[in-house]
């Protein structure tokens, strides 16, 4: 059996481990006593409803998990489900908790919106609540009794567990994780090690080279005295826009909060191997949320406080857990950063990554959780501390459309940064990198605030998209991925992982997914044929570590090269009807005979440049990569002809015109090339892995694919909003924006459809998409509407 190790014995840890029991050989090591770290003080609440259908899938596992824990452990846990309310006091709170609500009734739970009026709750003040999401799942838990039960089922079933056993450091060998080192010098083999030790899991990280971007916080709750007549069970009560929860606690009140400006809690300082550490009360921190909870529970302010908790809690950069294995180590695996819902998660995450060890992938699309999407800069500690401002608050903060983060931003910038920066870009972030959103040309057009309706800066981005009716837009593509990827065996690895042929011509760029042995997407790349042993692959920004592991994992064995060249060079897009004369001004190469989907050297206002023609925005148009210390001339020139940027907010008005799709929305490990669609990019008389599931899918036909839809009342259209037909759901949008040059709102869904449906049969069908709790007639589409046949692009 597979020897694995577990460093944590907390809730996710002792999770894993059960999960794991009877499956593996499986050795779980605690440095002082199980759930010592923050488990034990956690306050317990079993919330299954999220913002995002992977979330809400691994929250609610926990209703199914702990009663039957109980029963298979003889152990009570305490779970009890007790109902809770979501209470919005900003009115556009409202339209985020409809479209919630609207997300977790499609995954079955039974969320309502209710009025102040209908909240169940005795002896609450409502004044200024204008209304609230009921989840009746909602629940409590006992942390400590529920880690026991975890152990006590999992010892039961052969898991060894070591409490007082401290690893000093993880032992790689040849790029796997291969042993863990003792505190006392010993050392314990294993083919798989998992850490799951919280905050205490970044030093050892990092020791192994893997950057971990979270952080410990003091993180406070009060536990009020007994209170006479309060319900049994008490619902849990969010009081979002004032950053507070309460919760029932055998007739006493638990009140705890998501403070902004969180403070940093050292976890390797003085107190950080300390067993059941208890900090300091710090009322000036919680004043805030006690006041909010007097205004709220009047009969409070004839309570006592029997209990203030001050312990130590994580959270990451971005506000969700880091899990999976590592892009840079093969056979370990994380599961921490949870953010203050550990307790909650720990069923998911358990199975989760217990499926993931054992299978040798996630068994869902986890995407938004991997750790791979994290960049490892924003692990450094001043980065960290600084997000602290506002990640640990970011919990319950309104969560804007297009809200950009304002705390520990510049991490990274492109060579060309203050040169957009000076056409007026108004930044956001990419992946950690600093890009510019929309450009800004006075001072009304820097100052544009968030909305749950009808976008600001969307007249900009109409206005950055007619550049390229009878002018030239330069993008800023640079944060784009890119690898270059040479040797003898190089075109034997690219067609193995490539669904497209890649034994074509030097020049040749092709299109294609990458995909896994089930055929889904794991990732949308272009590669150029540079020479006859070297290509170059460009990705999304977001992936960057994700697709280097990819391609690295699979080149073990083969003779080949792979290098990161992200950074080495600047991309510009220079994109419009009149790009091709306008290149032509500036370079003495030939821009005429110059086909779509082709790379070469050329000459740009004196600098080399390697030019593709390609185009994200459906216009006429090149990439120009360019060495980083040699851009500025390049942009000078571009600019001081009167080329004038566009924006990525417009960018991505003009792709869904296109019908072009996004990898992590519209594109993911759970769906293939032939159901979103990209079957043109599919080669199936040559073998590449996923080869035979396609090559299934394709014969049996296909039973949901990937439609544009147009929807004429022109709602703000986000991802993951119930599409209808006939009473029922049928399917999730996974992208949305309206376009900059048709002014039509578009969303990209995936549907269910009938065996040997065509396009045509889709459109005749009847389709309302539910968007913050109002539905709106959508008309699927047969072709994209902006210049469907490409005849712009490829002219």
């Amino acid at each position: 059996m597979v020897q694995i190790i577990i460093v944590g014995g907390g809730a996710i840890g002792l999770s894993l481990a059960y999960h794991l029991a009877g499956r593996a050989k499986v050795v779980l090591l605690e440095r002082n006593q199980l759930t010592s770290g923050t488990s034990w003080h956690a306050a317990g609440i079993v919330g299954p409803l999220r913002a995002t259908p992977g979330m809400t899938r691994l929250a609610m596992y926990a209703l199914e998990l702990f009663p039957r824990l109980e029963q298979e452990s003889g152990h009570l846990t305490g779970y009890r489900r007790t109902g809770g309310y979501w209470l919005a006091r900003d009115v556009a709170r409202m339209d985020e908790l409809h479209r919630i609500g609207s997300l977790g009734r499609h995954l079955g739970l039974t969320p309502s919106i209710l009025e102040p009026g209908q909240i169940e709750v005795p002896g609450l003040h409502l004044n200024g609540v204008v209304c609230a999401l009921h989840v009746e799942e909602d629940a409590n838990v006992n942390p400590v009794d529920l880690c026991m039960a975890y152990a006590k089922v999992a010892r039961a079933k052969g898991v060894e567990i070591r409490e007082n056993a401290q690893v000093a450091e993880l032992l790689v060998e040849n790029g796997s994780a291969k042993a863990v080192r003792m505190a006392d010098g010993s050392e314990l083999l294993a083919d798989q090690v998992a850490l799951c030790a919280g905050a205490w899991s970044k030093r050892l990280a990092e020791k192994a080279g893997v950057a971990l971007p979270l952080q410990a916080v003091e993180h406070m709750y009060v536990v009020t005295e007994p209170m006479p007549g309060i319900p049994y069970p008490y619902p849990v009560l969010r009081d979002l826009d004032r950053g507070f929860y309460v919760k029932g606690d055998a007739g006493k009140l638990v009140i705890g909060g998501f403070e902004p400006n969180a403070k940093i809690w050292d976890a390797f300082g003085p107190e950080g191997d300390r067993p059941f550490l208890e900090m300091p009360e710090d009322w000036d921190q919680f004043t805030p949320f006690m006041e909010g909870a007097l205004d709220l529970i009047p009969a409070l302010t004839e309570t006592g406080i029997q209990h203030f908790m001050n312990g130590p809690e994580s959270f990451t950069a971005d506000t969700k857990p880091l899990i999976g294995q590592t892009p840079e180590v093969d056979g370990l695996f994380v599961a921490a950063g949870m953010n203050s819902v550990g307790v909650m998660s720990s069923a998911g995450v358990g199975r989760a990554l217990a499926d993931w060890m054992l299978l040798g992938e996630p068994p869902m699309d986890l995407w938004e959780v991997d750790i791979a999407r994290a960049d490892p800069l924003t692990a450094d500690r001043d980065h960290i501390e600084t997000r602290m401002e506002e990640a640990v608050s970011d919990a319950f903060a309104l969560h804007w459309p297009f809200k950009q983060p304002g705390a520990g931003r510049g991490l990274r910038k492109s060579a060309l940064h203050d040169r957009w920066q000076a056409a007026g870009a108004q930044f956001g972030l990419t992946a950690g990198w600093e890009r510019g959103l929309w450009y800004a040309q006075n001072k009304d057009e820097r100052n544009l605030s968030y909305s749950v309706g009808d976008q600001p800066w969307h007249p900009i981005a109409v206005r950055e998209a007619a550049q390229m009716q009878d002018g030239i837009a330069l993008i800023d593509l640079s944060p784009f991925s890119k690898f270059d990827i040479r040797g003898p065996d190089a075109l034997t690895l690219m067609q193995y992982l490539a669904n497209a042929n890649l034994d074509v011509p030097v020049g040749q760029a092709v299109y294609t997914p990458l995909t896994n042995a089930k055929g889904g997407i794991e990732a949308d790349v272009t590669i150029v044929r540079v020479a006859a042993d070297r290509f170059r692959m460009t990705s999304g920004a977001a992936t960057r570590r994700k697709d280097l592991a990819w391609l690295r994992r699979h080149a073990t064995g083969k003779n080949v090269k792979i290098e990161d060249v992200t950074e080495a060079e600047v991309v510009i897009g220079v994109m419009g009807v009149g790009s091709r004369e306008f290149l032509k001004s500036l370079s003495p190469d030939d821009w005429d005979a110059f086909p779509f989907s082709t790379s070469r050297d050329v000459t740009v206002a004196s600098q080399p440049v390697t030019a593709t023609r390609l185009s994200f925005v459906g216009e006429l148009g090149w990439e120009l990569s360019i060495d980083a210390n040699q851009a500025g001339p390049v942009f000078d020139a571009l600019y001081d002809r009167g080329a004038r940027p566009l924006g990525h907010f417009a960018a991505d008005a003009c792709r869904i015109e296109k019908g072009f799709r996004h990898w992590g929305h519209d594109l993911g490990p759970e769906i293939t090339p032939l159901e979103a669609g990209l079957g043109f990019a599919l080669d199936l008389d040559k073998q590449f892995l996923g080869r035979e599931a396609l090559a299934a899918q394709k014969a049996q036909g296909l039973t949901r694919k990937l439609v544009l839809f147009d929807i004429p009342s022109h709602p703000l259209v986000l991802h993951d909003e119930p599409i209808w037909e006939g009473g029922r759901v049928v399917g999730l949008t996974t992208s949305g924006a309206r376009g900059a040059r048709t002014g039509q709102t578009l969303a990209l869904g995936l549907i269910e459809i009938a065996p040997g449906e065509d396009i045509l049969a889709t459109c005749d069908r009847s389709f309302e998409i539910e968007i913050a709790g109002t539905f709106h007639k959508a008309d699927g589409l047969m072709r994209p509407p902006f210049d469907p046949a490409g005849k712009r692009m490829r002219g």
